[in-house]
């Protein structure tokens, strides 16, 4: 088995999708301008608690109020001095890279060069037809459009031909970031295929690991940190994050008693859409336990669990907490924060 192991300082974050307030006509639209603001709140106080990044996912659903995160993410720029703004992620299959690049470009510039994408396919298809695209081409549209992206991220002026999409011949593209090169994630799921895909591109990898084992994982890992190796990239340069469903609160009890509730609600909803049974208070305890992925407890389990599956995985360099999928108050939200960034940070990075 490939052995990895190296240690270094991890980063702490938060990915949010923006959850929206229940409600109707007017008194939803009132809900969702006061959630954004509440988020807006969160990220800055993400900072001010000492956590390192924050993403904002992409979704088209009357669930969420991401579904332009690249301004989301320039209002949270103008209000921030030091945390990375990142999307959590950019469902690249449904979106002209172009454009893409140029509202994280412009992200960049007003960041003072924080930004960072994470793209992938995303785990919701309602993309595909809001703008005209045919689900039959999912995987071909990611690979071509990803193809785009990285050409345009390394290179100022741009010839490339593909077949979704018009040719660009020495066509210059601006902005450009602060950062060059700005960083680009591939967030990924079990897909053997796409993690071979980012070692062998040398891109740093953002796994979503929302149930199940996180040590399952380390062959895909493994198989991602080889095909970096084989295509001459470093190990340094192939970065492992980790995005899991997580909830911190000052006594076991009282995560699960906040947690739970909600996740079993929306996960139930969720799982009916797609065929899976519901949630059971069983199942929920499976996943917070020692081998499972979910990040829930007090300051010390969690950072206790984050280490063992940094460990089982060969080191990761971030991890994300994905919190706001149980219904959560915004205090309730601040209050986790402060404890991801005021104690479990430091439980992790030893200080």
């Amino acid at each position: 088995m490939y052995i990895h192991l190296m240690r270094w300082l991890m980063e702490i974050g938060i990915d949010s999708f923006a959850a929206a307030a229940i409600g109707e006509g007017k008194d939803k639209n009132r809900k969702s301008a006061r959630a954004l603001e509440e988020l807006l709140d969160r990220i800055v106080w993400a900072e001010e608690v000492g956590l390192d990044v924050f993403g904002i996912g992409e979704h088209h659903r009357r669930e969420f109020l991401d579904s332009a995160p690249s301004i989301i993410l320039a209002a949270a720029a103008a209000r921030t001095k030091r945390i990375r703004l990142t999307s959590a992620v950019t469902v690249l299959s449904a979106i002209d890279p172009v454009r893409a690049f140029q509202s994280f470009a412009t992200l960049d510039l007003i960041s003072k060069g924080r930004a960072e994408m994470v793209v992938g396919r995303g785990s919701f298809t309602e993309a595909f037809p809001l703008f005209g695209l045919d689900l039959r081409n999912y995987d071909a549209l990611f690979s071509e459009n990803l193809d785009l992206l990285l050409e345009i991220q390394q290179n100022e002026f741009v010839t490339w031909s593909g077949k979704f999409r018009a040719p660009l011949q020495n066509q210059a593209i601006y902005p450009r970031p602060l950062q060059e090169p700005m960083p680009i994630w591939l967030g990924v799921g079990g897909t053997p295929g796409s993690f071979a895909r980012a070692g062998a591109l040398g891109l740093p990898l953002m796994v979503a690991v929302i149930g199940g084992e996180t040590h399952r994982f380390r062959p895909l890992v493994d198989l991602y940190r080889e095909a970096g190796l084989r295509a001459g990239h470093t190990l340094d340069k192939l970065k492992v994050g980790l995005h899991s469903l997580g909830y911190v609160a000052t006594t076991e009890k009282k995560a699960v008693e906040d947690y739970y509730p909600g996740y079993a609600e929306n996960f139930t909803r969720i799982g009916k859409e797609r065929g899976w049974p519901p949630v059971t208070k069983g199942h929920f305890d499976a996943q917070r336990g020692a081998r499972g992925a979910y990040l829930i407890g007090t300051p010390e389990q969690v950072a206790e669990k984050i280490l063992r599956h940094s460990e089982s995985l060969g080191g990761i360099s971030r991890l994300t907490f994905q919190l706001d999928n149980a219904n959560l108050t915004h205090e309730q939200l601040k209050e986790t924060m402060e404890l991801i960034g005021k104690e479990v940070r430091p439980l992790v990075n030893g200080g």
